[in-house]
């Protein structure tokens, strides 16, 4: 990723629990006004790279900056910048939801109410409700309305969504792409849920094993890998096809489902009728994109 206007910057950065590396050697630039998807499975460093990101975390060696700070001496003006949702929603129990609310409000002049105020009636919270006796989707919605209501201008979500309901879900979605939208503001979000992910992301970050293994805009990614189901005109297939880039073959006698790696759409249809075929051409779901990047394909 470009470093033009980089509010993050992490230069081979390494990080180390008992015997497992959690960051190996990470160099990262963040620029602004991007919406990042960070995909891994679990243990491959994605919630060590975010608290890193914000000082909670100390590198065991490399240098990380964020909004030009090292990230282990950010005060109080750099982390007004900042809204973090953590994928365990830590909050204060004995208080009302609508107690929390006023608290943090209170120390954020930029306190945007009115988006408090549609927030809670889009997603039904109820400020009258004790924050312990939330179930773990209410604590959720509650901590990412303290986490984005201050509008911030770096807005990390470590598996914001796990716990909410598919409709709270679709409104959370809605709600990132309006909040992107007002200039150089960024967003890095730590999903499992790819689906719902590759929906308002417009760049990818696959880590495995405490490494960045790709990092690049996602409709790049998306334009390396195709789906095309081949289907015959007349006759059997034959047994050796002549498209390029294979990485995933499912045949039969009548057709093939295809994942073709770096194939230009012209090509895989031109190939497909020198054999009496034709092509149907599909993008692939981020989801198998994911799993081709991490097995190496």
């Amino acid at each position: 990723m470009s470093d033009d206007g980089a509010i993050i910057q992490m230069n081979n950065v390494s990080k180390v629990f008992g015997g497992t590396q959690a960051l190996d050697r990470v160099n990262l630039t963040v620029g602004r006004g991007r919406i990042i998807g960070l995909l891994g499975a679990n243990g491959a460093g994605k919630s060590t790279l975010l608290r890193t990101i914000i000082g909670l975390y100390l590198p065991d060696s490399g240098r990380v900056e964020t909004f030009g700070c090292i990230a282990r001496d950010l005060g109080p003006k750099e982390l007004a910048r900042i809204g973090y949702v953590h994928q365990e929603g830590e909050l204060l129990n004995w208080m009302t939801v609508g107690q929390l609310i006023r608290y943090v409000a209170a120390y954020y002049p930029n306190w945007n109410a009115a988006l408090e105020a549609r927030y809670v009636a889009d997603f039904e919270v109820n400020t009258k409700a004790r924050v312990g006796s939330l179930s773990p989707g209410e604590r959720q919605k509650v901590a990412i309305l303290i986490a984005i209501a201050f509008e911030p201008e770096l807005l990390i979500l470590d598996e914001p969504a796990s716990a909410l309901d598919p409709i709270a879900r679709a409104r959370f979605l809605d709600l990132l792409l309006e909040l992107i939208q007002t200039e150089g503001r960024t967003i890095l979000i730590s999903s499992h849920i790819l689906s719902d992910v590759e929906k308002v992301i417009d760049h990818v970050i696959i880590m495995d094993h405490g490494r960045i293994i790709r990092d690049s805009g996602f409709d790049d990614l998306r334009e390396q890998y195709a789906r095309v189901r081949v289907t015959t005109l007349q006759g059997p297939l034959p047994a050796q096809l002549p498209f390029a880039g294979i990485v995933d073959c499912q045949r039969n006698d009548s057709g093939a489902l295809l994942t073709l790696r770096n194939q230009l759409p012209e090509s895989i249809e031109q190939q497909a009728r020198q054999i009496g075929c034709e092509a149907e051409i599909q993008p692939l779901p981020l989801e198998d994109i994911y799993r081709l990047v991490v097995n190496g394909k």
